[in-house]
């Protein structure tokens, strides 16, 4: 039986890209079209595992992926690095002359904008999904629109490619965490990275003193997060990835970080897929 995975968006995004290239199994697609849903989806055990992006190499942190993660005890159990690839792409027939309209999600569009300036013919239109509106003009067969989406979108919706890899910035990386609402558990020599959730108090020096702990106990921390504390103002948590190579030096600091802060949580413990 395939293993039920919830991505946010439809067959044919960067989503579906990275559940296909994560899982070695074959897996049974959930689509969700928000995030949230995408939660709901792995609580209501519609779906076994999720697919989440978390952070962009351009745009920074999705920063309410954090606090879903953190509010529903959400743990992550592996990650995945994807190389963002933008394709304008039409129905057959068609060329980059031809568009007068182009539609995709804000960011695709904002990532291809200095493209997107050498074609003043063409009307930047924002959507909700990338793969989506592929689709939709797959569909509803709209000559003269185009979309920005992955390649794959196109072999899907029976689109070709008029303008390949168009994001301004050709470095351009998104990591993704795959996340399940059980932990799953692998052999201590196989984790080598974490994910960890805290609150320091006011005192001077708290999150300094536990940086040292990381310190110390031979972690690299590799991201810091602040988000506020909605139940008390101007208090903040803070999200922590961290790798290691020895399990006993991060188990160290974990039992002494746990003890320098307040509402502790490990939100996972996995596989570091950036070597």
């Amino acid at each position: 039986m395939p293993i039920r995975v919830a991505i946010q968006g439809i067959r044919g995004s960067n989503h579906h890209q990275v559940a296909d290239d994560y899982f070695e199994s074959e897996v049974e697609l959930v689509e969700c079209m928000s995030f949230h849903a995408l939660v709901d989806a792995l609580l209501a055990g519609t779906a076994d595992q999720g697919v989440m992006a978390i952070e962009n190499s351009i745009a920074g942190s999705i920063i309410p992926n954090y606090a879903l993660v953190c509010k529903h005890h959400l743990h992550i159990i592996g990650e995945h690095y994807l190389n963002i690839h933008h394709h304008m792409m039409a129905l057959p027939g068609q060329e980059l002359s031809d568009i007068r309209e182009v539609r995709s999600h804000p960011m695709a569009l904002l990532q291809c904008r200095e493209f997107l300036k050498t074609q003043p013919q063409i009307t930047m239109v924002e959507d909700a999904d990338t793969a989506e509106t592929a689709q939709r003009i797959h569909q509803q067969q709209l000559k003269g629109i185009a979309a920005i989406a992955p390649q794959m979108a196109a072999a899907l919706y029976g689109l070709e490619i008029v303008a390949r890899d168009i994001q301004t910035i050709p470095n351009n990386a998104t990591r993704f965490i795959v996340v399940k609402t059980t932990n799953k558990e692998l052999p201590r020599e196989q984790i080598d990275k974490a994910s960890l959730r805290f609150i320091t108090d006011h005192k001077r020096g708290s999150l300094a003193t536990v940086l040292n702990v990381m310190s110390d106990c031979n972690l690299n921390l590799t991201k810091i997060q602040s988000l506020p504390v909605i139940e008390t103002p101007w208090k903040y948590s803070f999200f922590v990835d961290v790798t290691f190579e020895k399990y006993t030096d991060f188990a160290k600091a974990l039992s002494l970080i746990s003890i320098l802060t307040e509402d502790f949580q490990l939100l996972g413990e996995y596989k570091n897929a950036r070597l």
